[in-house]
């Protein structure tokens, strides 16, 4: 698992990255300021996440087990940051509903995290 994480933190780091470009260069004059918002919104939160998952492989190999913590950034991603990208590239509204569903995910996982933590011996 600290493989799949340490990996899935990059490629979300890096896409971030990609589509944060993207976004300011191609799809400034095709967007309008509130779908460019939804869309840095969704590269940020992706960025924050990517950077968490490596943070958690880390702590993993402190010997904290945070596999569920993991496993819940990776899908609050897909569902936050996707919903929020397909939301300001579509228009299409009925995506509106999933993107809290990835914030629960995230918020579990930072929850998972604390209490991880607290238990752990240092």
């Amino acid at each position: 698992m600290i493989k799949l994480f340490l990996m899935a933190g990059s490629v979300f780091c890096m896409l971030s990255v990609v589509l944060g470009a993207f976004a300011a260069h191609g799809l400034k004059s095709r967007l309008s300021d509130y779908s460019l918002g939804v869309f840095n919104t969704a590269a940020e939160y992706q960025m924050v996440h990517g950077l968490a998952l490596l943070a958690v492989a880390v702590l993993m190999k402190w010997g904290l087990n945070l596999t569920w913590a993991g496993g819940f950034f990776i899908l609050g991603t897909v569902l936050f940051s996707g919903s929020l990208y397909l939301l300001a590239v579509t228009g299409m509204k009925w995506l509106g509903p999933i993107t809290p569903l990835g914030g629960l995910c995230f918020i579990i996982g930072w929850i998972i995290i604390l209490v991880q933590v607290a238990r752990f011996k240092f």
